[in-house]
This record gives structure tokens, sequence and C-alpha cells, in this order.
């Protein structure tokens, strides 16, 4: 991936939500190309900042002293954070201006993904000329993600849809610029399409993270990253000729992308997720016994990392190292120093 954006004038931004752990992303930043960490919620910004000095959380964090925190953590590091609605803009302004503080502001576009983002459009340069007029926070440009894209198994579709998408995100950015707005980030892309939004004129970083381990759902498209992490879980029971069971239920693999797939067992395949169990069915010939181990290959990197403690990391099958993810969870306790 840094190879990949090593040329060019689009840099990559890899997403610390996909793993959440501060040895994985001393790694990605020390592999260059990168303009920065971006985070998803105010408690990974905390412990990313200890990582980097320049911090995107691409989120609108509103609520419950979210605010306040960001603006302590931008008297240390350079943050930015998302914003599509005047209440969000005024929280943030208003916590900056009490910590004495300035919070870069990117306003988030609905390029299709139906999620959070103002439509492209005057509604988003009016929203930047807003920005732009409170004390407390500076505008910085725009950004949209295209998540509704980056799965799409056909690439020619893919990369078509996901160019349009792009294209209302440029053309809002350089209505904001004909506003008389610096619009110097734009910001976009995952995974699954970097390759399109990183080639697209106009777009300045993309935001991918899950590319770093990967996921079997992502591993269904052509993008040329390798699985990376699993889940070791232990049978614990052989109830049946075509069944075992392993002690890695949905506890420890998410199932929202679909159930994990087993490694390395011919005709394995997970048939129910449960709270602690994995009930696999097998071929009758199967020497699985109870007590083997048996690796689980998620379907979604990010919510199964945020189930876990640490990272074991392996040289073939030797343990070498433990990762704390030190920023699972929400941890609202912490506290920036």
């Amino acid at each position: 991936m840094a190879d990949f954006y090593a040329s060019g004038p689009c840099r990559l931004r890899p997403h610390f939500k996909a793993h959440k752990t501060p040895e994985i992303a001393r790694r990605q930043l020390a592999a260059g190309s990168c303009t920065g960490l971006t985070c998803a919620t105010v408690s990974e910004a905390e412990v990313a900042a200890d990582l980097c000095g320049n911090i995107l959380i691409a989120n609108e964090p509103v609520g419950a002293g979210k605010a306040d925190r960001i603006a302590v953590l931008a008297r240390r590091v350079d943050v930015t954070i998302a914003v599509d609605s005047v209440e969000g803009l005024e929280e943030i302004a208003a916590a900056a201006r009490r910590a004495d503080a300035r919070v870069g502001v990117l306003v988030d576009l609905n390029v299709g993904q139906n999620r959070c983002g103002v439509a492209p459009g005057q509604g988003a340069v009016r929203l930047a000329g807003l920005v732009a007029a409170s004390n407390g926070v500076v505008f910085r440009g725009v950004m949209g993600y295209e998540g509704h894209l980056v799965g799409i198994g056909d690439r020619a579709e893919r990369e078509a849809r996901t160019r349009r998408a792009m294209a209302e995100l440029v053309t809002t950015a350089q209505m904001c610029r004909d506003a008389g707005l610096p619009c110097d980030i734009v910001s976009a892309g995952g995974t699954g399409t970097y390759d399109i939004s990183g080639r697209v004129n106009g777009i300045t970083e993309v935001q991918a993270g899950s590319y770093v381990l990967m996921d079997s759902d992502y591993g269904r498209l052509d993008v040329p990253f390798e699985q990376a992490f699993w889940v070791l879980g232990t049978v614990i029971s052989r109830p049946g000729a075509t069944r075992c069971v392993a002690d890695c239920g949905h506890k420890a693999a998410t199932k929202d992308h679909g159930y994990p797939v087993v490694r390395g067992v011919d005709g394995a395949e997970v048939i129910a997720l449960n709270d602690e169990h994995a009930t696999i069915g097998v071929p009758a010939d199967s020497t699985l016994r109870v007590g083997d181990r048996i690796y689980l290959r998620p379907s979604h990197t990010d919510p199964t990392i945020n189930l876990h403690d640490v990272i074991y990391a392996l040289e073939g099958d030797r343990v070498v190292d433990v990762w704390p993810i030190a920023a699972r969870g929400y941890a609202e306790h912490r506290r920036v120093r």
C-alpha cells in the first residue's frame, strides 16, 4: 500500500480502527506515504496521538464531553474532525475556544452510503462557510466515504460507481474554492477502492485500513493484500462424525459480514456461531479431535479486533511478540495527558 501511494499526488492516511494496535500503526507510518492516521473515535485518537502528530477523526464526535477531549488533544497534536451539522460545528468550536486550541474541520459529504454527511453541492459549501467563519476551528476541506461501493465484487462496476461518487466530492471541493474557501484536503477511500479513489484527480488522501490485516469479506476482491490475522480456537467437542465445536463463537469473531472461514481443514465450514461456540461441519473422515487447535479467518476485521485484548505476532508457528490492542472499546475513562 505504501508503494502504491509513493507516486502521485494522493497519499495514505491509514485507518487505526482496523487494528487499534500501536505496533501495527508504527509499521504503517514507517513504511511511508502517509499524511497521518485516521481514527473513528475520540478514545482511538487519544491513543494514536502518541504515535503520530496528525490525526483525523473521520466521524462526527458529538456529546458527552467528546468535543472538550478533542480540544485538549488539539493542544499537543494536529487534530481534524468531520462535521455535517451546525450543532456539531458549534459544539467543537465552543470547546476549542474554552481550551484555547484550534481544531481542523472537514465537511462530511454523503456520496451515496446514506450514513452521515450532507448532500454534495451548495449546502455543503454553506456549511463550509460557517466553519470558516467560526472561531476555534479551521476549515480544511471535505471528505466522503464510498463505503457502499468498496465491497462490490465486479471490478468494472466498482470502478465506475466509485468514480461517479468521487466526482461529487471533487466537484464540491472545487465549489468551496470558487467561493473563496481553502480546501486543501479531499479525503475518501477504503481498501476495496484504494486504487480507484486514490487515482481520481483531486482526491488528496485515502483512509484505507483493512488492507493491513484483511478478512474473508475483502478477500473476495481483486486486491493484492494477504490475510494476516486469524482467531485461534480449540475443538471442545466432536459430538458426531460430521460436526465439531470450537470455543471461538461470536464473542471471538463477529458474524456481521458472514461466518468466519476455517483455515487448513478440507471440507470444514462454520455452520453456526453462538456466544461461545463455533459449530463446524466437517467431512465424516475428518481427523479433528477434542483438544485440536483450529484457525478461523474472520469475515470482518474491525469489530473482531475490538473483541480482543492482544494480538500474538507470529513468525511461522513461533510467537515472537504480544501486541496490546490499546484502543479497543470506547474507554471513556481515558483522558489525554
